[in-house]
């Protein structure tokens, strides 16, 4: 029998799943059940749900092939040198201990959830820039602004797709089940040309800037910054370079003063945001609401468990303790407090307790803590945290500019501009802009934030950091594919050494 799961892209409902409705901000998603991509469409109001629905796997918190819980920074995070996998014990959430040691197998990491939720982006875009222009009465300024938002997302999913996997179906179309078992991988260079064409198509139609009440939604900037990270990774420098100096000139947006005001919950959308991945705590969520989930459960995931102080919640799951060598790294920094608590210093001091995680060494995640003051009194606390995650923030396109400008022998005076900028917003001193200062300040600057291991990956540094957590060059740069997707008459491939 065929699995229910092979190739995601191609079931829930032709791809389109939970039908979502905008409350207060434009993505603080309310699920309102199910439809048929075949009844849908019939005006713009549905198809603005449409467009809804496929920023919807952004700011997916479970589910993937094994339904579990899915944030995508407890992932990258504990296979990165800045954490430890942590939680309850060596079985607790099973993907994250797995690529925390690198003992992944097609049958078990966090691949589950990266195929699954991507390529149901895949499909909820392929759907949607099908049928917008048949929706009746949809004016050409929306059809224009939601097509670009709908490249915008593709090139994103599948961004994350090829960075994860290498070797990935590359599908343009809706899917049914007639043809989704004839899915074939395309060529990494053919992935990457569909992402910077689908950018190149979608910057024209996006808006400079969008009000706060549509904050997370896609803008120029955003798309543009996008696709200097793209040109990057391809090590076209002189692109990269060009579009991510428009980025950082041509859009208005400033480094924060205060480099913790980043981070807040009650800081939303600051001038350091170019696109932010928003989570809601004001929907009552419940242990009923599976697979509902917008809040920022890795909030939850990474407090101190059993904490007794004033600070932070006491029902924190101990995940993602972070390593001692990113704590050194830190020490003296100005943005240590902001990104790092010593929990054992902290009780110590303060006559309080906690109870050491898996893998504990003491220090906890700071920018996403599970802060008391900013805990919300309706639902299950647990899962009701409004932090969001900004996935690309003005300090992190500054630094890929000064890379990309000091790789593709560029403008050495900009590039040294750049990184002074990103030190002086902390008070920090002048260094050289040499590549290896520049990538020790992205990890300094950019700690777990999910980064630090896409970094070491496409540095080639990652056998040699990574080797204190078993890192096997040639394999583990890449994730294993799904073993489900590989299975029952699919012509999917697996990744080599896996």
């Amino acid at each position: 029998m065929k699995s229910k799961h092979i190739i995601y892209t191609g079931l829930a409902l032709m791809g389109m799943g939970a039908m979502v409705s905008c409350k207060k901000s434009f993505l603080e998603l309310q699920p309102k059940g199910q439809f048929l991509e075949s009844n849908y469409y019939a005006n713009p109001d549905e198809a603005f749900a449409a467009v809804i629905a496929a920023y919807d796997p952004l700011v997916t918190e479970t589910g993937g092939i094994d339904n579990t819980y899915s944030d995508p920074l407890g992932a990258l995070n504990s296979a990165s040198d800045d954490c430890f996998a942590g939680g309850g014990s060596a079985s607790d959430v099973t993907p994250w201990q797995v690529i925390n040691n690198y003992t992944l197998t097609p049958a078990q990491g966090p691949q589950n959830q990266f195929w699954a939720i991507n390529f149901q982006g895949v499909n909820r875009t392929d759907v949607l820039l099908e049928n917008l222009p048949k929706v009746p009465g949809l004016s050409a300024d929306l059809l224009k602004r939601y097509t670009a938002e709908g490249q915008f997302l593709r090139a994103h999913y599948y961004f994350d797709l090829v960075r994860l996997f290498k070797n990935v179906p590359l599908i343009l179309n809706s899917l049914n089940l007639t043809n989704v078992y004839d899915q074939v991988q395309a060529t990494p260079e053919a992935v990457y040309t569909q992402i910077e064409n689908d950018l190149k198509a979608a910057i024209p139609g996006l808006p400079a800037t969008v009000p706060t009440s549509d904050g997370g939604r896609v803008t120029q900037g955003a798309a543009k910054a996008l696709l200097g990270k793209v040109y990057l990774y391809e090590k076209k420098w002189a692109d990269a370079a060009t579009m991510l100096k428009d980025v950082n000139t041509n859009y208005g947006y400033k480094l924060l003063t205060n480099y913790g005001a980043i981070f807040s919950p009650t800081n939303k959308f600051n001038s350091e945001s170019i696109f932010e991945l928003v989570h809601s705590g004001s929907q009552s969520y419940t242990w009923s609401n599976w697979n509902q989930f917008k809040s920022n459960i890795y909030t939850q995931m990474i407090g101190p468990r059993s904490y007794t102080g004033p600070i932070y919640y006491s029902g924190g799951y101990g995940f993602n303790p972070v390593t001692t060598q990113l704590a050194t790294a830190l020490k003296g920094d100005p943005r240590y407090g902001y990104t790092v608590v010593n929990i054992d210093s902290l009780t110590k001091a303060t006559k309080t307790s906690y109870s050491p995680s898996y893998q504990n060494t003491g220090y906890f995640i700071q920018k996403y803590a599970p802060v008391l003051a900013n805990k919300v009194t309706t639902g299950t606390t647990d899962l009701n945290w409004p932090n969001d995650y900004i996935e690309i923030r003005l300090a992190d396109t500054y630094l890929m500019e000064a890379e990309a400008e000091l790789n593709g022998g560029g403008d050495q005076g900009r590039a040294q501009t750049l990184l002074d900028a990103v030190r002086a917003r902390v008070g920090l001193a002048s260094k050289p802009a040499t590549l290896q200062n520049i990538y020790d300040e992205r990890r300094l600057e950019l700690a777990t934030e999910g980064h630090r291991w896409f970094d070491l990956v496409r540095w080639g540094q990652a056998p040699s950091v990574l080797a204190f957590k078993n890192f096997k060059a040639g394999v583990n740069e890449i994730l294993p594919i799904p073993l489900n997707e590989t299975l029952n008459g699919t012509k999917l491939k697996q990744n080599p050494g896996y």
